[in-house]
């Protein structure tokens, strides 16, 4: 008769094999694996990731890592946009949003709308190299909005305002 009991070795035998597949009861929580591979890392001075680093690349990292480039590009159009087109066009439009890649501008007048339609290639070149992280590929010249009779608490169908003016 052997000195163990078989319910003893049985137990012995379920415990190892539960030690291999699920490891080291003492290694399961995350500082104690944190701490076992800062133990195999040696640890100088001057080592690789122990430089100082600026601000704006720790910024620019964060932003990058964050998924903020996007937005944080977008707003920089929009404030920067009397350098983009002129401080002359920039008194008579306004961009109001960016929705999908497509800048919204809200002009003062039709004229305005219609000359900045005809320079819109030139405006979505310049902003595509000044800012390609904004997305934008096209962009929307709208005029004045006009008022509307269509709709509206005392809206009724019809021919609408023309026997009104005249």
């Amino acid at each position: 008769m052997s000195d163990r009991e078989p319910e003893d070795t049985e137990a012995r035998i379920v415990y190892q094999r539960f030690r291999r597949v699920f490891g080291d009861p003492s290694l399961r929580t995350t500082d104690a694996r944190r701490r076992l591979k800062k133990a195999k890392e040696p640890s100088v001075p001057f080592g690789s990731g122990r430089d100082p680093a600026g601000v704006g690349d720790v910024l620019d990292a964060l932003t990058a890592k964050l998924g903020w480039n996007s937005p944080l590009a977008q707003s920089d159009l929009i404030l920067a946009w009397p350098d983009l087109v002129g401080e002359e066009t920039a008194a008579h439009s306004t961009p109001t949003g960016i929705t999908e890649g497509l800048l919204t501008v809200q002009c003062s007048s039709t004229a305005w709308a219609t000359q900045l339609r005809l320079m819109r290639s030139a405006i979505t070149t310049e902003i595509a190299e000044r800012y390609p992280d904004a997305g934008i590929t096209s962009v929307r010249f709208d005029g004045p909005n006009a008022p509307s009779w269509k709709r509206g608490p005392r809206a009724i169908p019809g021919r609408g305002p023309r026997d009104t003016y005249g």
